[in-house]
């Protein structure tokens, strides 16, 4: 392999540590194990730093005009494309639970596209985005400006779970 198929490998691999460590650090706190759960997040963090070194090397940030259009691209394919055909196969298995995430990602990708496009129409006329406070969902993904809905329209998670984002 070559060094760049390498460093590809090693961004994937330590992109998804950080994810995993991350959920096992919730896990833990969750069992009351909260010195555990520290060692999670503090290894999730190392493992941001790898995988941000090796995208570094891989030249894979570039201006702010450039990496939008990069991030439209990647939800469109999201939406359009992976997430379409992982549902046909989930829904041949009649796995009910992969149907469920999958289509809540696919539909929370949607909006992650209409947003990464307005963003990257201000940034091409120079301007930056109206300030304004911006909502998660934490079961789907969904991301709201100005103010939480009352009920996510993707998964019905109540306004009071929605978390602002600083």
């Amino acid at each position: 392999m070559s060094a760049e198929a390498d460093l590809k490998a090693a961004f994937a691999g330590e992109s998804q540590a950080n994810r995993k460590y991350i959920a096992f650090a919730k896990k833990a706190e969750g069992e009351g194990f909260k010195q555990v759960a520290k060692l999670f997040r503090a290894a999730s963090e190392a493992e941001t730093i790898h995988a941000l070194a090796h995208f570094r090397v891989l030249g894979g940030v570039k201006s702010t005009a450039e990496n939008l259009a990069a991030a439209v691209e990647g939800e469109r394919y999201e939406f359009q494309e992976m997430y379409p055909a992982f549902l046909a196969g989930a829904n041949t298995e009649a796995n009910k639970g992969a149907v469920n995430t999958f289509d809540n990602a696919m539909d929370a990708e949607q909006v992650h596209f209409k947003l990464y496009t307005a963003a990257l129409e201000a940034v091409k006329a120079g301007k930056d985005l109206a300030s304004a406070s911006l909502w998660l969902c934490p079961v789907c993904g969904n991301i709201a400006i100005g103010e939480a809905p009352d009920r996510c329209p993707i998964c019905n998670t109540s306004k009071a779970q929605w978390i602002e984002v600083k």
